[in-house]
C-alpha cells in the first residue's frame, strides 16, 4: 500500500460511509446515530464544544489545508454559495473561538448543508489526492500561501499559531496532521460529548 492509498484509507474512516459508498457504518455515521439536531447543537457543561461545531470545524480545517495549502486552489467554501447555506457569516477555522463563537456557530449551523458541505469537502481532498505526483507528497507547502489562507478566514490567534505550524511543512505533513489525525483527535472528543449527552 502507498502513502496515498494509506491516506485515503484512513481519511474514508474519518468521514460518512456515503463519501466512498461503504456499506459499513464508518466514524461520522457511528457518532451521529441517535443524536436529534438539539444533540448536535448541545454543549453538555460550560466551556465544551458542539458536535455540530467539531464537525464544522473537521470540514473548514480540511478545506483550507488541502485546497489551499497542498492544491493551491480555492477552497471549497468558496463555491456554491456554502457559506450563507451554511447560515454563517465567517470563514473562520475555528481554532481558538470563544465560547461565545462556539455557541453562536453551534447555533446557527445548517446542518443539513454542513453534512453535506463535509461530503463536498471530502470528495475534494480525495480528487486532489489521487492527482498528487509521488514526489509532491514531500514538496514543502507554499509559505506565501499562508498569506491566503489570512484573506480566506476571519483569524484568530489560535489559527495564527496552526499557520505558523504549517510554515515549511511537506505536503505529507499537512495532510497527515490537517486531515487524518486531527478528525481522529476530534472524533474522541465527539464521543466523549455524546456519552456526556446520554448522561455518562
Amino acid at each position: 500500500m502507498d502513502v496515498a492509498e494509506f491516506f485515503l484509507e484512513q481519511h474514508a474512516r474519518s468521514h460518512a460511509a456515503a463519501l466512498t459508498g461503504a456499506t459499513e457504518p464508518l466514524l461520522e455515521d457511528q457518532l451521529l446515530a441517535g443524536l436529534t439536531d438539539a444533540d448536535l447543537r448541545a454543549r453538555p457543561r460550560p466551556g465544551l464544544n458542539s458536535i455540530a461545531w467539531l464537525l464544522w470545524h473537521l470540514a473548514r480545517s480540511e478545506d483550507v489545508a488541502v485546497n489551499v495549502l497542498v492544491a493551491e486552489q480555492p477552497q471549497v467554501l468558496e463555491e456554491e454559495g456554502w457559506l450563507g447555506r451554511l447560515g454563517l457569516s465567517q470563514r473562520a477555522m475555528g481554532t481558538g473561538m470563544s465560547d461565545r463563537e462556539v455557541e453562536e456557530v453551534s447555533a446557527r449551523l445548517d446542518l443539513t448543508t454542513l453534512r453535506a458541505y463535509r461530503l463536498a469537502v471530502g470528495a475534494r481532498t480525495r480528487e486532489v489526492v489521487l492527482a498528487l505526483p509521488a514526489k509532491a507528497w514531500d514538496r514543502p507547502v507554499n509559505a506565501s500561501l499562508l498569506l491566503h489562507v489570512q484573506a480566506f478566514s476571519d483569524q484568530t490567534e489560535g489559527e495564527r499559531r496552526v499557520q505558523s505550524c504549517w510554515q515549511g511543512r511537506t505536503t505529507r505533513f499537512v495532510l497527515a496532521s490537517s486531515v487524518t489525525t486531527h478528525s481522529y483527535l476530534h472524533f474522541g472528543e465527539a464521543g466523549c460529548l455524546k456519552a456526556l449527552l446520554a448522561g455518562g
